[in-house]
């Protein structure tokens, strides 16, 4: 980056700006017509998916309608006592098969009463019944006929395009459902024709390539009739849809990329079905959308090229006046402060033409300003000095503190105030230990020094009524080392705030417990204790950086120093009821700062 920022500053501001045209215009509105155009072709085909996907669906539910009465025709043949007593009689003359079949008309009426099926036939084993193009007698080249076999070994409905010899051999695609008579142990072959021109009225109104096949590959309609009765493994444009399973496919039809639908239908009680399938090319479909696209590309074009020439003519106007703007800055450099600059115009070069007169008018007062600074600067100097030799000598040497204090303590001492030499001894170590107090760690010992001074001192101040104490410190820990003035600030909070009110029977007791992975201090006090409300206003003041109370400055700092060098989880935690007291303790983890 560093690299690309020193390079760009090396280019001139002129192709400077051409080059953002083309990085921030150019390319990325190439971008957006580019995605757009995609978008809008791939909107485009997915409609058109769309539409097939819902034609096929259409087709799915006419044909299903359209088979449905065979089906249901099956059903009530299958239970028909009229027929199995047609079927199974066992005829002794031509007479009493003629009127047996004069009275059971159901395979005409249903074939005038429904446009659906075309044909109805019964291939039968009964060998003394007469054949009338409605009950035929089974053959064996009937028998060695694959539907014929597939029915027989399985119960159920089988529907194939098979040939009608009481047609002409015509193909039509049939129900072909096995009927057993179980009293007489015996069973024939039902054969229902669906009406052809059924199917090829729904399947004309497609808009694309659409055909049924059954499960032997056969079409049994298609949108183009001469595919009709075909194989679609004998179609080389349309071999490889043999196989495909429910689902939208994008492949070559006919040598041209398409879209394919394939839709299954298993009619109920079927042991096979049909497919359906829709195919339409894809350039019919996004012909259009390319049209509109490359229009469109080809305005953005143009536009840019316009855009082009007209951020060049600015760029070399803007470059000139930059140019003119230079040379005066070079002027000045080599030393001739006269110099006017001429740019007008209150743009940003033209203020920055009449910020460089400004300049320039000002360097001159500077000029003669140095002078007069130079002379300055040596009084200033000497005036420096004196106020440092000052300094000097209002400091006050720690040593002279520490001793008069002893003086003051032997001098009690020798009269006999042994109380009052005790306090200034504890004051003057108090002292002492605070100055030597730097940055670095203090073992826990030295730390219960300084805070068994300050209670001595509080307590020689209050007295024994008012004032008592305890240090519970576990021996284990005491050479532990922790930051400095970590608990005094705590003891002092207790004893000037926590007891502030408390007239007598005051006891503030400090105990430190030495654990397997850290070291907890407590701090407890017996006084007035904090309300809620107060006690949660003091919980956000450890992290306000600008708290103000003089109290909370000193928990607040040892609440930031755990924090900063051990980590969020090692603050102050603080227990405190209204007439009950206070209790604020920390923890330590033994082996150094978490951070």
């Amino acid at each position: 980056m560093r690299d690309a920022a020193r390079r760009m500053n090396n280019i001139r501001i002129k192709n400077k700006l051409i080059f953002s045209f083309i990085l921030v215009v150019f390319v990325p509105v190439l971008i957006v017509g580019i995605f757009l155009t995609v978008a809008f072709r791939q909107n485009v085909l997915d409609q058109a998916t769309q539409q097939v996907t819902n034609n096929v669906e259409r087709i799915k539910k006419q044909t299903t309608d359209i088979i449905r009465m065979p089906i249901e025709i099956s059903d009530k043949l299958l239970v028909d006592s009229r027929l199995t007593d047609v079927v199974n009689t066992n005829y002794k003359s031509t007479f009493e098969v003629v009127k047996a079949f004069w009275d059971y008309r159901d395979f005409r009426d249903y074939v005038h009463l429904y446009s659906e099926i075309y044909n109805i036939r019964f291939y039968t084993t009964n060998m003394s019944i007469l054949e009338n193009w409605e009950f035929l007698k089974v053959t064996p080249p009937i028998m060695e006929k694959s539907w014929y076999k597939a029915a027989m070994e399985e119960d159920g409905i089988h529907w194939a395009y098979i040939s009608d010899e009481t047609k002409e051999n015509r193909y039509f695609l049939s129900l072909v459902r096995k009927i057993s008579f179980p009293t007489y142990r015996t069973s024939g072959m039902l054969v229902i024709g669906v009406n052809q021109n059924e199917l090829n009225a729904m399947i004309s109104q497609e808009p694309f390539d659409t055909m049924i096949i059954d499960d032997s590959g056969y079409m049994i309609a298609a949108k183009n009739p001469e595919w009709v009765g075909k194989n679609i493994s004998d179609l080389d444009f349309a071999a490889q849809l043999t196989d495909l399973a429910n689902g939208t496919y994008e492949m070559k039809f006919d040598g041209m990329p398409s879209k394919i639908v394939v839709e299954e239908l298993l009619p109920d009680s079927s042991r096979n079905g049909l497919k359906i399938i829709s195919v339409f090319t894809i350039d019919s479909i996004v012909s259009g959308a390319n049209r509109i696209s490359l229009l469109g590309f080809g305005i953005i074009m143009i536009s840019l090229v316009i855009a082009f020439i007209l951020i060049y003519i600015f760029s070399a106007i803007l470059a000139k006046r930059m140019l003119v703007l230079n040379k005066d800055l070079n002027k000045v450099a080599m030393g001739d402060l006269n110099v006017i600059s001429n740019v007008s115009g209150n743009d940003e070069i033209g203020i920055l033409s009449k910020q460089f007169n400004n300049m320039v008018v000002s360097i001159r007062g500077l000029m003669d300003e140095v002078t007069e600074s130079q002379k300055q600067k040596a009084q200033l100097e000497l005036r420096q000095k004196e106020i440092k030799l000052k300094m000097m000598a209002s400091q006050i040497n720690p040593h002279f503190l520490f001793n008069a204090l002893e003086s003051i303590r032997m001098k009690a001492h020798i009269k006999g105030e042994a109380e009052i030499s005790g306090i200034v001894r504890m004051l003057g170590k108090m002292i002492r230990r605070n100055l030597e107090v730097g940055t670095r760690k203090i073992a826990l010992k030295d730390e219960l020094e300084i805070v068994r001074c300050y209670l001595e001192i509080q307590k020689f101040r209050y007295g024994d009524e008012r004032l008592a104490f305890r240090l519970g410190i576990d021996e284990k820990g005491r050479d532990t080392e922790i930051p400095p003035l970590i608990i005094q600030p705590l003891v002092e909070n207790a004893v000037v705030h926590g007891l502030e009110n408390v007239a007598e029977g005051g006891f503030v007791s400090l105990t430190t417990t030495f654990g397997e992975r850290s070291l907890k201090i407590e701090v407890a006090d017996n006084g007035v204790g904090i309300s809620e409300e107060k006690k949660k206003e003091i919980i956000e003041s450890l992290h306000d950086m600008e708290e103000e109370e003089e109290y909370r400055i000193g928990l607040r700092n040892v609440h930031q120093r755990l924090v900063m060098i051990y980590g969020e989880e090692y603050g102050l935690t603080i227990h405190s009821k209204p007439g009950e007291g206070t209790r604020i303790s920390f923890e330590i983890p033994i082996g150094g700062s978490t951070l």
